[in-house]
């Protein structure tokens, strides 16, 4: 009997595992900020189904539906960290210490903005106009403060606390400084419900240096991880799918531009709102084109690592929200332009997004059961090393 007990324990129960994160009842589990992740990839889907140029009226129900999911996720790991950060203390500050996971501080807020956006376009029927734009204009101020601070606060752990080696640099680095875009893109909605004057003409450019402020940061660190790869090589680890990442920042950028090129008008002069909509066109372009690029190598690295037996982690929801990013940019594009191009190309971004969603929800499903997900990493754990294919040895000698 003792013996049965230890092997249903041993297999466990997700339920039982979830529990005992929330609950801090013992040491064995824990839930880390990486986990809003998965918010992320989930409301993205429904985002992205909203904003499509093709198909999106018949999409209207199913994205509804993935919208509500979103909000229950979010509000699930809301209240699991509250309850574990209330129990095990020391759980979030070990993640906030470690160089690795305290990159993705930027996911909680990222999470919020998604389900405020969301909820800005398709929670009118579901909650009331009024009230939708009331939860909307909370998750946005909620996620704004918070995304700043996780802009601020990270890089600058970074740059003082944690040790980094000549190839650290990964696609993690890009999460604490992504979500001023969000808020960019999901603020820019939310021009033409601020009131007409100096109070919108401040939200749009308040937006817009948000817009700025994540670019340019993001635009150094996506240099730093092509230089990585170029002088060290990939790890082939479950690492590999924080490339994607860098999708992100492109593919939001593309969407911010869009949106604040449509509701300049209304918001600054009229001279100054044309400039905007040139500038849609002007920047989403030439992004598209690297977007492109990136898209293919991302994803010849990543069958690489698949070929090397690289193992499911938390890190696959990062095929899923930069990838709904490039949807929603592309589609701002083909609403600017008017062509089939850009049309067919969100679409067919978007059934990647829903095959990457259905990869890494069945293998966040398959840890939750097996549990192994909620453990924490063994303290012992060597360093990653990011290593080349070489037929030479004295490459070797000098990669690893």
């Amino acid at each position: 009997m003792e013996n049965d007990l230890k092997n249903r324990n041993a297999k466990g129960f997700w339920w039982k595992r979830f529990f005992y994160s929330v609950t801090g009842a013992t040491n064995d589990y824990e839930l880390g900020p990486n986990w809003f992740a998965s918010v992320m990839g989930t409301g993205i889907i429904a985002n992205a189904a909203a904003s499509l140029p093709l198909f999106s009226n018949k999409l209207h129900s199913f994205a509804l539906i993935v919208w509500c999911l979103a909000s229950f996720m979010l509000i699930g790991l809301v209240l699991a960290t509250c309850a574990l950060s209330l129990k095990t203390q020391n759980a979030w500050k070990k993640h906030f210490n470690d160089p690795m996971m305290a990159q993705f501080y930027g996911a909680p807020p990222m999470a919020m903005l998604t389900v405020a956006g969301g909820t800005l376009l398709l929670g009118d029927n579901f909650l009331g106009q009024e009230f939708a734009h009331q939860i909307t204009w909370a998750l946005w101020f909620i996620g704004t403060i918070t995304g700043l601070g996780s802009a601020i606060i990270i890089p600058y752990r970074l740059f003082t606390k944690f040790k980094v080696r000549p190839d650290s640099a990964f696609g993690g680095w890009l999460m604490p400084v992504v979500p001023p875009m969000v808020s960019a893109a999901i603020g820019a909605m939310l021009v033409p419900y601020t009131p007409v004057g100096v109070l919108r003409e401040t939200m749009f450019y308040l937006c817009f240096s948000m817009f700025g402020l994540s670019l340019v940061t993001a635009l150094i660190i996506i240099s730093m991880i092509w230089s990585r790869l170029a002088h060290h090589g990939t790890s082939g680890t479950s690492r590999v799918p924080t490339l994607w990442i860098v999708l992100g920042p492109l593919g939001q950028s593309m969407t911010a531009a869009g949106i604040l090129g449509t509701v300049a008008e209304g918001a600054v002069p009229s001279h100054i709102a044309h400039g905007f909509e040139m500038f849609t066109v002007l920047y989403s372009v030439p992004v598209f084109g690297f977007v492109l690029l990136w898209t293919c190598i991302a994803t010849l690295l990543t069958i690489r690592a698949r070929r090397r037996q690289m193992r499911f982690a938390l890190t696959y929801w990062a095929f899923t929200f930069p990838v709904g990013t490039c949807v929603t940019g592309i589609a701002q594009l083909a609403h600017h332009t008017g062509l089939p191009l850009f049309k067919w190309a969100s679409i067919f971004y978007y059934i990647g997004l829903l095959t990457a969603w259905a990869v890494a929800a069945f293998g966040t499903t398959k840890g939750m059961i097996t549990g192994h997900l909620f453990r924490p990493p063994p303290s012992s754990v060597p360093p990653i090393i990011s290593v080349k294919e070489s037929h030479d040895p004295c490459d070797n000698e000098v990669n690893t």
